[in-house]
């Protein structure tokens, strides 16, 4: 993962995150949380989608690679595993967050 895809990670999971709060607000960790998780979430989300979906088309990213362009395929991955694990993070964390928080009997 070279650092733009990296960095496309992070930030399609600080949104990923930021939406999934402001949907789900009982989940919410406030916007700072929720970029926090959503980074977090984003790259790891990533970098496992990015690892099941690789290698799938090798020679296409090659050859991406080698004209200096953009692989659209390795565009639409990072987005959406960087958004989807951003986003299940942060719901993952604000469950956890409203259990702990319980008062118990």
């Amino acid at each position: 993962m070279d650092i733009m895809s990296l960095i496309i990670s992070l930030v399609s999971g600080a949104v990923g995150g930021n939406i999934a709060g402001a949907l789900l607000k009982n989940l919410s960790l406030g916007t700072l949380g929720n970029s926090i998780a959503g980074v977090v979430g984003g790259g790891v989300g990533s970098a496992i989608l990015g690892s099941l979906m690789g290698k799938a088309a090798p020679a296409a990213a090659a050859a991406a690679g080698a004209a200096g362009g953009m692989d659209v395929n390795a565009l639409i991955t990072n987005i959406g595993g960087g958004g989807v694990g951003g986003a299940i993070l942060l719901i993952v964390v604000g469950l956890i967050k409203n259990a702990m928080s319980k008062p118990s009997a």
